[in-house]
């Protein structure tokens, strides 16, 4: 995860995977693509763990028997 700033002032997370870095950028892989990020304009990062393995839908139950 690294937070950046945007010109306006505020704030935004690009959460994924880190897959470049050079003296002036990262590149961070998001669901929507590659973002890359001004390390200048970096504030905070930090390594978070990957998301959950998506559990299977449950089934309705049977209706009882008659």
């Amino acid at each position: 995860m690294v937070r950046s700033l945007l010109e306006d002032g505020r704030a935004t997370d690009a959460l994924g995977y880190l897959r470049s870095r050079d003296a002036e950028h990262i590149v961070v892989e998001t669901r929507r693509g590659l973002e890359s990020v001004a390390l200048a304009d970096v504030i905070a990062a930090k390594a978070v763990p990957p998301p959950p393995v998506a559990r299977p839908r449950r089934s309705p139950p049977a209706p009882p028997a008659c």
